[in-house]
């Protein structure tokens, strides 16, 4: 929800202010750079028009969606986040190997644009259910089923969980958590309550 605030209503003021404000230099495509990247999304658009299986971009869509407001959403627990990461790389494997995009790459092709936003969803429900199962502690508005007070109040793990936290994807497609701990000198973390 703060992501919905923030890009709704301050992303366009801040980001608009801080580019007008720096003067950005040309950029070409000569460096290779540009080159392996063209390569790696045009490989990646024809891999999605050859598959020609039988299940469209929506329904598979509907699927994962499904899966995220059932298993992650705004309460969740070990069951129903270890549930999802069970079901998420069963859906991500039948999308390439059974997900029918109509059209081709040349032009506007809708179908295409959204299979390849949903090979990208894929891999970020597969991570933020792994992040939310590691944090084992009601943060915020992610609350944790089994981390709250007697009241229903979230229960923080400060102790455990005060850190700036990355996730790295590795060359062999494993997800990998990057931890720095926080130092807090002029604020005390506190329990928060919503009543």
């Amino acid at each position: 929800m703060q992501g919905l605030g923030d890009g709704y209503f301050v992303i366009p003021y801040t980001l608009g202010h801080y580019l007008a404000a720096d003067k950005l230099e040309p950029v070409t495509t000569d460096h290779e750079a540009f080159a392996e990247a063209e390569d790696v999304a045009v490989g990646r658009l024809r891999k999605l028009l050859a598959v020609k299986g039988e299940k469209t971009v929506m329904q598979l869509h509907q699927e994962l969606g499904k899966v995220m407001w059932d298993n992650v959403g705004m309460a969740r627990d070990e069951a129903s986040l270890t549930a999802a990461l069970e079901r998420i790389p069963k859906i991500r494997d039948e999308f390439w190997q059974n997900i029918r995009v109509p059209g081709t790459a040349a032009g506007v092709n809708k179908s295409l644009e959204s299979a390849g936003r949903l090979a990208d969803y894929l891999e970020l429900a597969e991570l933020i259910a792994r992040d939310a199962l590691q944090r084992a502690e009601s943060c915020g508005c992610h609350f944790r089923l089994e981390s709250q007070t007697p009241d229903g109040e979230a229960l923080r793990d400060d102790e455990n969980y005060s850190h700036v936290a990355a996730w790295e994807v590795t060359a062999a497609g494993t997800f990998e958590l990057h931890k720095e701990p926080l130092a807090f000198e002029n604020v005390k973390l506190a329990q928060r309550s919503y009543k």
